[in-house]
């Protein structure tokens, strides 16, 4: 058995084939692209650093607020004394100090006030009404301290003063130590 197979022709669509957009036809596409990642860049660069303006500022607050407590702190104890426990309450002061200020402070103790205080039964008592800080960064602090004292000689009257002191701190095993002493 033989079958017989008629050929019929085929009608192809002779219009060429619709041609796709290469790559390089779409140049829009390609500075889409590189604009995106570009702006994208940049608004990861402006996070980080608004970011860090950010904890700059918090750190510097929190030294401010911490520098100015220690400087009232440590005004009060080295300007506050007995003549019976001059001693100890001055050098319990130092502690409170750093650098060359210590010292100083440590030899004027020695040689005039702890000396004077016995001698002449002299007492002083500070207070700090109010301080405020000038400048402030992670590890160094600048306040200005309004002190209030009071004086007593032997059986006298008290005597009170008021000043105005500069005080430089800096931070030193995560405390505040003064480092310049200098009234205004």
């Amino acid at each position: 058995m033989t079958v017989d197979v008629e050929e019929r022709p085929v009608a192809v669509d002779e219009a060429e084939p619709a041609e796709v957009p290469s790559e390089s036809r779409k140049p829009w596409a390609r500075w889409a692209g590189l604009t995106l990642a570009v702006a994208t860049m940049l608004l990861a660069l402006a996070a980080g650093y608004f970011k860090w303006q950010d904890d700059s500022v918090r750190l510097a607050q929190a030294a401010a607020t911490e520098s100015v407590r220690a400087a009232g702190d440590g005004t009060v104890a080295m300007l506050s004394y007995r003549p019976e426990t001059v001693d100890t309450e001055l050098k319990s002061a130092a502690d409170r100090l750093t650098g060359s200020f210590r010292g100083e402070y440590t030899k004027l103790v020695d040689t005039v006030v702890a000396p004077g205080a016995k001698q002449k039964h002299i007492s002083a008592v500070a207070t700090v009404p109010d301080a405020a800080s000038v400048s402030a960064t992670e590890n160094h602090a600048v306040v200005l301290v309004f002190v209030n004292q009071t004086t007593t000689i032997g059986a006298d009257a008290p005597t009170a003063s008021t000043s105005t002191v500069r005080v430089t701190l800096d931070k030193v095993h995560d405390r505040w130590l003064i480092s310049q002493f200098d009234p205004v």
